[in-house]
């Protein structure tokens, strides 16, 4: 699954540090959803919609592999 957190946060200039405190989890599990290593649960999905003012599928696209 692709996601455009990346982007959106670097627009709203949130560090990867700022948005994984905003939703109560590591950088690091951050980093790893930008790099679509990790997809997060639909509750994260839904905080890192609310924190980065967008919907939960502006920020997740689904791609049939």
């Amino acid at each position: 699954m692709e996601n455009e957190i990346k982007r959106l946060r670097s627009s709203l200039k949130l560090s990867q540090e700022d948005l994984a405190r905003a939703c109560n989890v590591s950088r690091q599990t951050i980093n790893a959803i930008e790099n679509n290593k990790y997809d997060p649960s639909l509750t994260l999905a839904f905080q890192l919609a609310q924190v980065l003012r967008v919907t939960v599928d502006e920020l997740f696209l689904y791609r049939k592999q």
